[in-house]
C-alpha cells in the first residue's frame, strides 16, 4: 500500500490542482471529474489486479504486453518508460522537492544551481538506499507514505473548520461557469489522472510480493480508494478557503492555503512537499529499476542489467542506468512541458495493457486466476484509454503529438538488431566482466529467481 499511495501523492495535489478547475470551469463538475478520474485509476485496478495475480511477475504492464502481443509492443513499452515516462517522472519529482528545499532553507545562489544540485544528489541518495537494501528502501517508503497522508489530513482538517465557521460560499456556486466541450473536459480528466498517477506501480514489483493473490488485489483496491478519499476532500479544503480566482492565480496552492489557515506556522505545507515528493522518488526508484531488470532478463537489454547483488538481491546495474537517465533528465531547464506530450502515449500502452487482459481471456483460459475481474470493467477501460488519447489531439493537435509517437517507435531502430538479429557487441562483455568485479553481482540463476 506505501509504494500505491507514496508514488500516487507526490507533488500535484499540493501544487497544481487548480488545472482540474481550469478545464471544466466549475466548482462542482471540478469535483466530479477529481471522482471520476479516482473511480477510472480504481477499474484500472480491478484489471491489474487480474493481470498481477495472474502473472505475478517483475515489469508489471512488459509482462503482459509480451504475453498476449509479442515482443515488440513490451520493447516498445520498456524503451518508452525507461528513455521518458518512469525516469522523466523521477527527474520532475526530485526537481520540485529540490525547489522547495531551496525555498524551505532560504539557500542564496543561483536560480538553478541550487535547485538541480539538490536534485542530482537527492536522485543519487534514493538509488544508493534502493540498491543497498530493498527492505529499508521498503521501511523509508512506509514512513513517508504516512507523514504525507498526515500533512493531507491537516488541510482537510482545517477545511471543515472553515466550513464549520460558514465558508461556503464557493462551494455553494456549484456548476456556475461550467465548460460543456467534451474535448476540454479531457484535458480536465488528464490532469487528475496525471495526480493519480502510480496505482499501477505495484505490478511492477510482483514477484517480490509474499502473497500476490491475497495481497495485490487487496493493496491496488484499497490504496485508491483512500487516495480518492484524500484528494477530493483536500480539493474542498482549497475550495473552502480560496476563491476560484485565488485558487487558479496561485502558483503553489497548498502553499496559498497554508498561508490564509496556519499563519506563522504555514512553513509546515513546504515541509510536507518536501517529505511527499521524496517519498514518491523513492517509490519510483524502487518500481523503475524492476522494469530494466526484467526487459534485461528477457534479452531485450544487455544481461548485466538483469544481475543481482550476490548478498542483498537487488538489482544494483539495473538501478544505476535508472538513475544515470534522471540525472540527465535534470539538465534541461524544464522538462514539464515535454512530458505533457508523452501523456497520451502513456494512455495508449493503458489500453494495450487492459485490451491484453480481454486477449488471454481466449488465449490463456486455463490459466488460474485467483481474481477475476468483471468482462465489462476492460472492455469500459479501453475505450476510457481511446478517448482520452484521441479527445486533446482531436480537440488541440499539435507536432509534439507526432514527435512522441515517432520516438516511441524509434524504439524499433534498436530493437531489430540489438534484439531481433542479436547484433552482439565486444565492449558488453567487457562491462558485464568489470561489473561483476565492483558491483558483487551476478546472473539470475533461472529465468524464475525471484529478486
Amino acid at each position: 500500500m506505501s509504494i500505491i499511495v507514496g508514488t500516487i501523492i507526490g507533488s500535484g495535489i499540493f501544487i497544481s490542482p487548480k488545472g482540474v478547475l481550469n478545464y471544466t470551469g466549475s466548482v462542482g463538475l471540478c469535483l466530479l471529474v477529481w471522482v471520476g478520474s479516482g473511480l477510472i485509476s480504481l477499474m484500472g485496478c480491478l484489471c491489474y489486479a487480474e493481470l498481477g495475480t495472474m502473472l505475478p511477475q517483475t515489469g508489471g504492464e512488459y509482462v503482459y504486453l509480451k504475453t498476449a502481443f509479442g515482443d515488440i509492443p513490451a520493447f516498445l513499452f520498456a524503451w518508452f518508460n525507461i528513455m521518458i515516462s518512469k525516469t522523466s517522472s523521477f527527474a520532475i519529482v526530485t526537481l520540485t522537492f529540490a525547489t522547495y528545499a531551496v525555498s524551505f532553507f532560504s539557500m542564496c545562489g543561483g536560480p538553478q544551481l541550487p535547485v538541480k544540485l539538490i536534485s542530482a544528489i537527492t536522485i543519487i541518495l534514493v538509488g544508493i538506499i534502493n540498491s543497498w537494501s530493498a527492505t529499508l528502501a521498503a521501511r523509508i517508503q512506509i514512513i513517508f507514505t504516512f507523514a504525507k497522508v498526515l500533512a493531507l489530513v491537516v488541510i482537510i482538517i482545517g477545511g471543515f473548520v472553515k466550513i464549520a465557521q460558514g465558508h461556503t460560499s464557493v462551494l455553494s456556486s456549484g456548476f456556475e461557469g461550467t465548460l460543456n466541450s467534451p474535448f476540454v473536459i479531457a484535458l480536465a480528466f488528464y490532469q487528475a489522472l496525471w495526480a493519480y498517477g502510480g496505482w499501477q506501480n505495484l505490478n511492477m514489483v510482483a514477484e517480490e510480493i509474499k502473497n500476490p493473490p491475497r495481497d495485490i488485489p487487496r493493496a491496488l483496491v484499497s490504496s485508491v480508494i483512500i487516495v480518492i478519499t484524500l484528494y477530493v476532500l483536500t480539493n474542498i479544503s482549497y475550495l473552502t478557503v480560496m476563491t476560484v480566482d485565488e485558487l487558479l492565480d496561485s502558483p503553489a496552492v497548498a502553499a496559498t492555503w497554508g498561508e490564509k489557515v496556519l499563519g506563522a506556522a504555514k512553513m509546515i505545507i513546504p515541509l510536507s512537499v518536501m517529505v511527499s515528493t521524496f517519498g514518491s522518488t523513492n517509490g519510483s526508484a524502487y518500481v523503475g529499476g524492476r522494469l530494466i531488470f526484467a526487459a534485461a532478463r528477457d534479452g531485450f537489454l544487455p544481461e548485466v542489467l538483469s544481475f543481482l547483488h550476490v548478498r542483498k538481491y537487488t538489482p544494483i546495474p539495473s538501478m544505476i542506468l535508472s538513475i544515470t537517465v534522471a540525472l540527465l533528465m535534470i539538465i534541461p531547464g524544464s522538462i514539464s512541458s515535454l512530458i505533457n506530450f508523452f501523456s497520451f502515449t502513456a494512455w495508449c500502452f493503458y489500453g494495450m495493457t487492459f485490451a491484453s487482459l480481454l486477449v488471454m481471456r481466449y488465449t490463456k483460459k486455463d490459466t488460474p486466476r485467483p481474481y477475476k475481474v468483471p468482462i465489462v470493467i476492460p472492455i469500459l477501460m479501453v475505450f476510457v484509454s481511446i478517448y482520452l488519447v484521441a479527445a486533446p489531439i482531436i480537440y488541440e493537435p499539435k507536432i509534439e503529438f507526432l514527435y512522441a509517437f515517432v520516438f516511441v517507435m524509434s524504439g524499433l531502430l534498436f530493437y531489430f538488431p540489438l534484439v531481433y538479429y542479436n547484433l552482439h557487441f565486444k565492449c558488453i562483455d567487457t562491462i558485464t566482466m568489470y561489473s561483476q568485479l565492483l558491483l558483487e553481482v551476478s546472473p539470475p540463476k533461472s529465468k524464475e529467481d525471484k529478486l
